[in-house]
């Protein structure tokens, strides 16, 4: 249900004059999510203009009048021809300075660019600013509130547990048959999943060797490797408890089949999990002093490890995606190479932190889950931090 103080009050906190959300036929999901019109059958325009005092107002068409009606305001301005549409929008925004779209400058947060260029032209025709909605929208879509925190902590016991469940089945497969292969592996652990009351909306990644080095490996019969003794494993796996509203638990590890790892491996994964505490002190850091904090200070914080030590190249997606009922939600990303994150990272959000360095011949990722509670402390998830490549030992 649309929180109409939990939105004015964002606005007032933000400095902003009223937003407005928009849709057509799912052009704009956020919106459709925020008002509660995703489901059910709309096939005009509309918009919904909450301002930062006062009541809400309603712009739909004659043919659809009970579009917004369950939600909060009074005034509706009802429309029929596309003349009546523009004046509708002049009317809702015509009297304001600054007003928030599921829009970015420059597309520069695809994420949160949802409105067309058209509909921006026609809103900043009246006068007012288009500002992006981005933090607005995390209020809505990637706070959390204490039920799903809870659930977020139960998954995160079975998805740690999920790698003790693969390392030992790749023990005892290779004791018993010599070798197992990447999609047994993967299927050993949706059937954790299962056992434990988790779902997913993707297979997990294992990969071996020159497999962990593609970030986005999907295991097939077609490409199936074999892990016998000697084989480097990189597992990412996530999944959240089947129930209603619950969020997702994201983690990433890596194995050794073997007593002793290569020195090039523990190399590299160092300076991986260094990459990756040094993003997590940034976080810490900043909730500690109080100081604002947006996605792209924590993945230059991140990166720069990477970079200084000559990897800068194989480290080549963003530092982290915010976590929901999705595994990629639509919060604050940590991220400022694939685009420059300015949504603040914000308290009751939870993100993932998983630096990568991805070589022709493998590749690691140590992955955690980042939550910021409601008073500012920083919470990382899903059992201890991988602090070394674990040895499976036949």
């Amino acid at each position: 249900m649309f929180d109409l103080s939990q939105a004015q009050a964002a606005l007032r906190e933000q400095g902003l004059d009223g937003w407005l959300l928009y849709d057509f036929r799912g052009s704009n999901i956020l919106a459709a999510r925020i008002t509660g019109t995703a489901e059910g059958h709309r096939t005009r325009r509309w918009a919904y203009y909450v301002p930062a005092e006062g009541s809400p107002t309603k712009l739909v068409h004659k043919i659809e009048p009970a579009a917004l009606d369950h939600l909060p305001g009074d005034r509706k301005i009802i429309y029929l021809r596309w003349e009546e549409w523009e004046s509708g929008i002049g009317e809702l925004v015509s009297r304001a300075g600054r007003v928030a779209m599921e829009y970015t400058p420059r597309n520069g947060n695809p994420y949160i660019s949802r409105v067309d260029a058209g509909t921006v032209e026609l809103v900043r025709s009246f006068g007012p600013e288009v500002v992006s909605s981005g933090d607005l929208v995390q209020e809505f879509e990637a706070t959390w509130d204490e039920s799903q925190w809870q659930m977020h902590l139960e998954a995160a016991v079975h998805t740690d547990s999920a790698f003790e469940a693969a390392w030992a089945f790749i023990a005892q497969q290779i004791r018993e048959r010599g070798y197992t292969t990447e999609t047994a592996v993967q299927k050993r652990i949706l059937d954790h999943f299962a056992e434990h009351g988790l779902v997913t909306d993707h297979p997990p990644i294992v990969g071996v060797w020159e497999h962990a080095g593609d970030p986005h490996f999907a295991p097939s019969r077609e490409t199936d490797k074999k892990i016998e003794p000697g084989s480097f494993v990189l597992v990412d796996l996530w999944a959240k408890l089947d129930r209603p509203r619950a969020v997702y638990s994201d983690l990433t590890r890596v194995a050794f089949v073997g007593e002793t790892v290569p020195e090039r491996v523990k190399t590299i994964f160092q300076l991986v999990a260094q990459a990756r505490d040094a993003a997590i002190d940034r976080v810490i850091q900043a909730f500690a002093a109080g100081d604002p904090l947006q996605g792209w200070q924590v993945d230059f914080a991140c990166r720069d490890v990477i970079e200084q030590a000559g990897y800068g190249a194989y480290f080549i997606h963003r530092t982290g995606h915010n976590i929901g009922q999705e595994t990629h939600g639509n919060g604050a990303n940590m991220d400022g190479l694939e685009t420059r994150e300015e949504r603040r990272v914000m308290r009751r959000t939870c993100f993932s932190v998983e630096p990568g360095i991805y070589l022709p011949e493998f590749g690691v990722r140590s992955e955690v889950n980042v939550y910021v509670d409601s008073s500012g402390q920083v919470h990382v998830t899903g059992g201890d931090r991988q602090t070394e490549v674990r040895c499976i030992v036949i």
